[in-house]
């Protein structure tokens, strides 16, 4: 019997294809990475936006109603329907007495990767939450109706405004964060793009494409968090 001693790999040759497996595969997981936490992040800019959602038709109907109850989170800490300090299950149940949302929605709505939110729902009615736990994926700004339409609605809970968080920074750390304004713009955010100084120091191209903070006059950026901002814990 013949035997083709050339039809076997080498010990070099195994050794080469293994070295480009390697060399293909260091390419192609950071691509992959990236690929996913753009995918999560999208699904979490669709969470805030029915939150934003939620909460426009609710202000859309207490201006068409004379209900106070029913306004942006500013107006409400004004009215004193959410007392100074009130967190974002404060602000989920008055959505939810009003129905606009469903307590399942609040779950899934304020939940993200490494961004866990859990609470009791009660039926009711009216139907409410209680026991909330964990860590929301957004915080609320406290808007009021008569800040304009690039004003901050929602943020995740990575960004400090004007400021983004260090790794650690619940659900998506320094990898970006996502932006709701009161007019209903969304988007996503990368590093770099979370300050003024990343937008060439025009403060006001930073306010219209990432949002202006309440309170803040347009050209003017204040770093920091504004008062009465509703989060969890």
């Amino acid at each position: 019997m013949n035997i083709n001693k050339n039809s076997a790999f080498t010990l070099i040759e195994l050794l080469v294809v293994i070295a480009i497996i390697a060399i293909l595969a260091a390419l192609a997981v950071p691509a992959l990475t990236s690929a996913l936490t753009k995918a999560q992040m999208t699904g979490t800019m669709n969470n805030a936006r029915q939150l934003y959602l939620a909460q426009f038709q609710m202000s859309n109907d207490g201006v068409a109603t004379g209900d106070a109850s029913s306004a942006w989170p500013g107006d409400l800490f004004a009215g004193a329907f959410l007392p100074a300090g009130a967190k974002l299950d404060a602000y989920a149940n008055i959505l939810l007495k009003k129905g606009y949302l469903k307590g399942g929605d609040v779950i899934k709505l304020f939940n993200a990767p490494s961004a866990v939110f859990t609470a009791t729902v009660n039926v009711g009615p009216p139907e409410n939450i209680t026991n909330a736990g964990g860590t929301a994926s957004v915080r609320v700004y406290p808007v009021l109706d008569a800040d304009p339409s690039n004003a901050i609605f929602a943020v995740t809970h990575n960004y400090d405004y004007d400021t983004l968080l260090a790794a650690g920074g619940i659900p998506y750390g320094t990898k970006g964060f996502v932006s709701i304004q009161k007019g209903g713009n969304a988007a996503i955010f990368r590093s770099g793009q979370d300050t003024v100084a990343g937008w060439a120091n025009v403060p006001i191209t930073f306010q219209n494409q990432v949002g202006l903070k309440t309170g803040d006059a347009e050209g003017t950026v204040t770093a920091g968090n504004p008062a009465n901002m509703l989060q969890f814990p």
